[in-house]
């Protein structure tokens, strides 16, 4: 069998581990017609299928989750070579795995989580594909439920509200418009809400999450946020009451191989007081600053 250049395999991961091409392209840098390309490439030169295909996105086949495991595993290796090479062999690495509006929130408070007297690095991988960990791609997650894994341990943090917004006292002639997240991107429940219930009013679509609070902030429509996300900020208001449909529990998750760690625990401890802080507003309790 011909070998296969390494790019390509880093390639495979950014696709497994994001779920979808348009995800992993943003993350690589290559167009989403290239990515597909290059999967096809690999499975023919593996003879394996590695992925099974839908408009929903990319999900790993046995082979491509076996595939996964074992990149994983040579991707650390790789990882403290590197460390060796540059002399940071000290400084451990503290990955991180979470999505767009908790990372909003953790950048945020970041000297929260990691002081100057920490030796340990943080990495941050934000995505709204789930946070994956049984193959230790992360050290810690948050995920939207518990872990099924038996491999993984978890922290509950709360439950997370949301609610329509719009600009602050915003107004349109007839209907409101709606803004929703493209199908290949809305893989999580509040972004495939608005083209469920108000398709019909849908006038602006955006491939990345981030940007619907922007255009709600502009006026350009209402969307779905969370709860901890739409009423912190002083430029919005709700447009409606909660959907209680979406209302969801959150955990931190680790690897049962990681959670003792020094520095796995220290974060973890420290993410867990900062949801623990906004645990109202996480709950959908506006804060006295919005009322």
């Amino acid at each position: 069998m011909k070998d296969i250049a390494w790019d390509a395999y880093q390639l495979f991961l950014a696709v497994a581990r994001q779920g979808g091409l348009t995800a992993a392209a943003e993350t690589t840098g290559l167009s989403a017609a290239t990515l597909g390309r290059r999967m096809v490439e690999l499975e023919q030169a593996l003879g394996r299928e590695l992925f099974l295909r839908s408009q929903t996105g990319y999900r790993l086949t046995s082979d491509g989750s076996q595939l996964l495991e074992h990149l994983a595993e040579l991707e650390a290796g790789s990882r403290r070579i590197e460390d060796w090479r540059g002399g940071t062999a000290g400084q451990s690495l503290v990955r991180i795995s979470l999505g767009t509006w908790i990372a909003w929130l953790l950048c945020q408070n970041m000297s929260l989580i990691r002081t100057p007297r920490d030796q340990f690095r943080i990495d941050l991988n934000v995505a709204e594909q789930r946070a994956r960990l049984s193959h230790r791609e992360a050290d810690i997650g948050i995920r939207a439920f518990e872990p099924e894994e038996s491999n993984l341990a978890a922290m509950p943090a709360g439950e997370v509200a949301y609610a329509s917004y719009k600009a602050r006292n915003r107004k349109w002639k007839g209907p409101e418009p709606w803004i929703a997240v493209d199908d290949e991107n809305a893989v999580s429940a509040y972004l495939r809400w608005p083209r469920q219930q108000a398709a019909e009013r849908v006038s602006v679509i955006v491939n990345r999450p981030r940007s619907l609070r922007d255009l709600i902030r502009a006026g350009a429509g209402v969307g779905v946020l969370p709860c901890f996300v739409g009423d912190l900020d002083p430029r919005l208001e709700r447009a409606g009451n909660e959907i209680p449909e979406l209302r969801h529990r959150q955990w931190i998750v680790m690897n049962n191989d990681d959670r003792h760690r020094s520095d796995v625990r220290a974060v973890a401890d420290r993410l867990s007081r900062l949801l623990k802080s906004h645990r109202d507003v996480f709950a959908g309790k506006r804060p006295s600053s919005s009322n």
